[in-house]
């Protein structure tokens, strides 16, 4: 069912609660994830629920975190870590946003 109201799952990928995934992945809109991940993500988007653990390399314009975040991690244009949110590596941003509660641990650099 392909309903063309609602653009913003297409070429999107969700790795729900629960859903355990090893490998790569490489989506042109949104990659959510509730779930755990462990490998190389590459998305427009990147959105980490607060049950989502993401373990690799992941490159995105824009990433969102409310769960963890760990390993190599590039955003282009916005990191943003949630007062949930907890992002450990080597951390590449163009802007970043951290609110109270955040935690961010490892080596950063502003592009």
């Amino acid at each position: 069912m392909n309903d063309k109201n609602d653009m913003s799952k297409e070429n999107s990928i969700f790795i729900g609660e629960g859903v355990v995934f090893t490998g790569s992945i490489k989506a042109p809109n949104q990659a959510i994830i509730s779930g755990q991940f462990d490998g190389e993500l590459d998305a427009r988007d990147v959105l980490i629920g607060t049950s989502g653990v993401v373990t690799g390399k992941t490159t995105a314009e824009y990433v969102d975190v409310k769960g963890e975040l760990n390993d190599t991690v590039t955003s282009r244009e916005l990191l943003i870590v949630r007062s949930t949110g907890r992002v450990r590596g080597a951390v590449t941003y163009g802007e970043i946003e951290i609110e109270r509660g955040g935690q961010v641990k490892g080596d950063m650099t502003q592009r």
